[in-house]
């Protein structure tokens, strides 16, 4: 994790989640394990990839067992 923002980030990768921007990356990879990371450890969450590029969100699933 790099920082915790509250505004859209102008490159790079965000968190969000329940709605709100809580850290940046540079690389997808980077977002994607953390968002992972943060998904397993608390389910009940929504967490998104913010790609700030493109301005697209992805929702994070974690596979089923």
């Amino acid at each position: 994790m790099v920082v915790a923002t509250r505004e859209l980030p102008a490159s790079g990768y965000a968190l969000e989640v329940d709605g709100r921007f809580k850290a940046e990356f540079a690389t997808r990879d980077g977002a994607r394990a953390g968002a992972e990371e943060l998904k397993k450890r608390f389910p009940m969450l929504q967490v998104r990839i913010y790609d700030a590029l493109t301005r697209a969100r992805e929702d994070v699933q974690l596979p089923r067992a």
